[in-house]
């Protein structure tokens, strides 16, 4: 059941415009998150036994790891890709109509350290004030966050800034950094383009943080996409569906992905 009525989807929309993000505390059931959590440790562990094996790092650096989810079972749950509180507050900020085109997820481990700053697409434009939000990332953790396993560390503002200016202003500190703690069924709705970085794991256990990417329905990125089972995509409600329009049908789930998106350079 939706959670915010229309006048605060659009106060929510209208912070984000102020901070390029915005929080959903305890938006998702705790149970169902375990159960991601429970299916998504098995796709985790060869990635990390590869990287151990290789005497190497993470694909996302030391210690540091991005992995695909496969689209079926509960990576598939309407109740989360097409949460109505969510996609709601994405066409307000996005436009009308809207692409689910990301579903993956970000674990650092014990041993990994501070990300360069950074943002995760560079502008539409060469030498153009920045657009309004066209590329977003719905992100939510399986494991309760805080500064010992490595929470996100942002800025508020950036995403209406060039990655220079905001990189400068930073260091001249006049916009500040800050980490965002997280517990398990909580929710941020962010623009891509905000200044941001990950920090160090200090404990043991992994510490995933999933990412839905929504864009403007015009918007394509091609290092990133879903494979969608034509089996799973045929179950889907009519809203679902549509979200993942553009997305390439598959005949079976793929058990392997191209891991070799990154997010550094811009």
């Amino acid at each position: 059941m939706p959670r915010y009525d229309d006048a605060s989807r659009d106060a929510l929309a209208q912070q984000f415009e102020r901070d390029g993000f915005v929080l959903l505390p305890d938006h998702f059931p705790v149970d169902v998150m375990h159960r991601w959590q429970q299916q998504f440790a098995p796709l985790l562990a060869p990635h990390i036994g590869a990287s151990h094996a290789e005497g190497g790092n993470g694909n996302r650096g030391p210690g540091r790891y991005y992995v695909t989810l496969p689209f079926e079972g509960d990576f598939a749950d309407p109740a989360v890709i097409c949460d109505d509180d969510i996609v709601s507050i994405v066409e307000r900020i996005a436009g009308a109509d809207p692409v689910m085109c990301q579903l993956a997820t970000d674990t650092p481990v014990q041993g990994s350290g501070f990300q360069d700053w950074h943002r995760d697409t560079p502008p539409l434009f060469d030498d153009f004030a920045e657009t309004p939000s066209f590329q977003l990332a719905v992100n939510f953790p399986l494991v309760d966050v805080d500064e010992r396993n490595g929470s996100l560390e942002t800025t508020r503002g950036t995403h209406r800034m060039s990655r220079d200016d905001a990189l400068r202003a930073l260091e001249a500190g006049e916009i500040a950094a800050e980490r965002v703690p997280m517990r398990m069924g909580d929710v941020m709705i962010r623009d891509v383009r905000g200044l941001h970085r990950g920090t160090p794991n200090h404990i043991g256990e992994p510490r995933p943080m999933v990412v839905i990417g929504y864009s403007r329905a015009w918007y394509f990125r091609p290092e990133v996409s879903i494979a969608v089972p034509r089996q799973v995509f045929d179950a889907l409600p009519p809203r679902a569906k549509r979200l993942l329009r553009f997305m390439p049908k598959v005949d079976a789930t793929p058990r392997t992905f191209d891991e070799s998106y990154r997010n550094f350079a811009y």
